[in-house]
């Protein structure tokens, strides 16, 4: 089946960046002049995405609220003939359909995707789009990833080559290389040593999920941490001989989920940005 649903998981608190997320969404904070959401959001439209299901938590309104028509708003800007901007905010809700369920309890990332089960059909693979990462490219990365499930048929994750040093923090892949941006994945450990990864190939926030990884998701036991985890459906599958694939998608990759990341997508888009470019880089050479 052609992949035409995306679901993006934005149930967390955002502790890292309080008190900034204490009253709003890390999701909706803004990277020079869009929420860190709407990069996402518009990434999986340009890759031929047409509903979004967002997993959301209490707190997370303005994700709603953003994604939704403001009709007070366009007709204030319609009244002082402020076009471009109107044109710009009624075009965020027409992006896609959207829908929203909430995440009942904090249970990790393969509860929050069981979570937009109801939304959708048994044997339908979806795409998966976490919402701390910003991809900057030519091409959308998650529809690079579709490329490779379009080929072969099985799930996908976006793998990214990490320094050595940030190998902890992230699952990483054991694996055949196909050609020079697609994996046959053999094994996939979770935030290894650097001693015992296999290499620092690192599984990053997008994925195409099959109808068979949802189907093992559902048998995935809580860890001791209490959370039901997107990797162990993974490695089930792995263990079950089955066939998992690894897109090292083209594009760079802002981890909005840190407060660095989060201030290098600020610089570098701002650098790109039409209006802004030109000033912020005649600023940034005035620094010592």
């Amino acid at each position: 089946m052609p992949i035409r649903k995306a679901i993006l998981p934005v149930a967390g608190m955002g502790t890292r960046f309080l008190p900034a997320t204490k009253a709003q969404p890390k999701e909706m904070l803004t990277v020079v002049d869009k929420p860190v959401i709407q990069y996402i959001v518009e990434e999986a439209v340009a890759a031929g995405i047409e509903e979004i299901i967002f997993v959301t938590a209490i707190g997370k309104r303005a994700i709603e609220d953003h994604f939704d028509r403001n009709f007070e708003l366009e007709y204030r800007l319609e009244q002082k003939n402020k076009v471009k901007e109107l044109e710009m905010i009624a075009q965020i809700g027409k992006l896609a359909k959207f829908a929203f369920v909430r995440q009942a309890n904090p249970m990790g990332d393969g509860h929050a995707i069981l979570t937009a089960l109801p939304f959708i059909e048994q044997h339908e693979p979806v795409a998966v789009l976490f919402g701390d990462d910003i991809i900057d490219g030519k091409e959308p990365a998650i529809g690079q990833l579709i490329k490779t499930y379009e080929k072969y048929g099985d799930p996908v994750a976006a793998i990214e080559s990490v320094p050595r040093d940030q190998i902890s923090r992230y699952g990483v892949i054991k694996g055949i290389s196909l050609d020079e941006r697609t994996w046959e994945i053999q094994d996939f450990v979770e935030k290894p040593s650097v001693e015992e990864a296999p290499s620092n190939l690192a599984v990053v926030g997008r994925y195409v999920v099959t109808p068979a990884i949802m189907e093992l998701l559902q048998d995935v036991k809580p860890g001791k941490d209490g959370e039901i985890r997107l990797a162990d459906a993974f490695v089930n599958h792995l263990r079950n001989g089955r066939a998992l694939y690894g897109c090292q998608f083209a594009g760079t990759r802002y981890d909005c989920g840190t407060k660095f990341g989060f201030l290098k997508a600020q610089i570098e888009l701002g650098l790109k940005h039409p209006d802004l470019g030109k000033d912020l880089h005649t600023y940034l050479q005035t620094l010592s």
